[in-house]
């Protein structure tokens, strides 16, 4: 019997990029062929939680276009890449019955259905050795802990300290290597949205994201947000509006599936206030970047303590279970005018502003007072930027069980006066 040939595999999850990508980096140095894959897992697209799918239709879409676009720029670098669809753990099996899998190169997760997905394949391949990257954060791990012995559950505290003496890794250079070696040839799956289980459906024209997925998209946005228009400058006053694309950066979609690093943003700040000036807007970006690092150090630390009831504060949280409370919610009919607004965008677009996001949530616990959790798995379905650590750390904050002992509770009228005072927002999405 012939020996298998020996090869190493880059595993894409949430890290669909070639530039400043560490995976690819490191696979690149070493003496093996290998494989890159992507696998849309049939488990993922099946499941539901409190009657809400784990992935709706807009971030599917975004998702598609996103392993669309990396399989062309791997292909410019001639990285063989196999998409496929059906279980994880059985394309993993596949390729090792054909050749000795000796490396896997992924990105690190600590979240419980990651670490789940991660143990199938390591029953399915065991004798494969891991190499895990937390590409995903601004900050490294190895600078955090080095500066905190934990993390403190105020992110004032986090960020006074991480500030500092504040130490950002260089990109990986990986976006040029050219792959010189074996090609593995294996067949991708056709996939599209209908296999995926929905329709096909038009971009309202409404939306405030009329954006694709991909590593290119990503970076195009960066460049019109940062040189073109110079609206980095004015990011801090215009961070709260409601309509149009440009009141924001909108990074957060390409950063949720890892088109675009928080890295790579960081050192275009960098270079942007070379070029055109430093000031508390372009050090707001960093801001909020040190803010979606900070949810991900609250997970690694409080692991599933984020999905509980009681949050990781351990707080008593009541609720009433009204599930017509809950749609009235879901479909925009609710007594608040600009709650409606906001959750019809969302069911329209899969896009919701930040400060929409605060109002919604706050009024979903604490006016309707409903359990925080069906809110959060409600944006999981539909948000197009959903991240299981943004997600769950502001859901869980807003229900007072999170980070901030405070337990405020916003009010939507006061909210519309200030951010909508013409009614521009709440004409564009109440009128039928």
């Amino acid at each position: 019997m012939s020996k298998k040939q020996k090869i190493n595999i880059i595993w894409f999850t949430k890290d669909l990029r070639t530039r400043d990508s560490e995976s690819l980096y490191r696979i690149m140095q070493e003496e093996l062929p290998f494989l890159a894959v992507y696998v849309f897992d049939a488990e993922l697209f099946a499941q539901q939680q409190f009657g809400f799918k784990k992935i709706g239709k807009y971030r599917t879409k975004f998702l598609l276009e996103s392993v669309k676009d990396l399989k062309q720029n791997l292909a410019k670098q001639n990285i063989p890449f196999l998409v496929k669809y059906g279980k994880t753990e059985d394309v993993f099996k596949k390729i090792s019955e054909e050749f000795e899998v000796v490396k896997i190169f992924c990105q690190n997760e600590w979240t419980k259905e990651e670490v789940y997905l991660q143990s199938k394949i390591e029953k399915t391949v065991p004798t494969a050795i891991w190499e895990k990257s937390y590409s995903q954060f601004l900050v490294h791990p190895l600078f955090v802990f080095k500066t905190l012995d934990k993390i403190p559950m105020l992110f004032t505290t986090f960020r006074q300290k991480i500030e500092k003496n504040l130490l950002i890794r260089p990109e990986f250079e990986s976006k040029d290597l050219m792959y010189n070696k074996l090609a593995i040839h294996f067949k991708s799956d056709t996939i599209s949205l209908k296999l995926l289980g929905f329709e096909d459906f038009e971009t309202d024209e409404r939306t405030a994201f009329p954006f694709s997925g991909s590593e290119n998209e990503a970076l195009k946005r960066l460049h019109y947000y940062f040189s073109e228009t110079q609206n980095l400058s004015q990011y801090k006053q215009t961070r709260n509006g409601l309509v149009g694309k440009d009141y924001s950066s909108k990074f957060s979609v390409w950063l949720s599936d890892g088109s675009l690093s928080a890295v790579t943003i960081y050192h275009e700040i960098k270079k942007y206030e070379e070029e055109f000036g430093s000031n508390e807007s372009t050090y707001w970006l960093i801001f909020e970047l040190l803010w979606r690092d900070f949810f991900r150090y609250v997970s690694l630390q409080h692991k599933d303590f984020i999905f509980w009831k009681n949050g990781i504060n351990h707080q008593k949280y009541f609720f009433e279970n009204n599930k017509t409370l809950i749609q009235k919610w879901k479909d925009g009919e609710t007594d608040s005018d600009f709650i409606n607004a906001n959750m019809f965008e969302l069911k329209n677009t899969g896009w919701m502003s930040n400060r929409g996001r605060q109002n919604v949530a706050s009024y979903f616990c604490k006016i309707l007072k409903q359990d925080w959790r069906i809110g959060a798995a409600y944006f999981e379905e539909m948000l197009i930027d959903y991240d299981v650590h943004s997600n769950y750390g502001n859901w869980m904050y807003l229900a007072g069980v999170g980070n901030d002992n405070r337990d405020r509770t916003f009010n939507p009228e006061k909210q519309a006066e200030i951010y909508d005072p013409n009614q521009k927002f709440r004409s564009l999405w109440l009128k039928q």
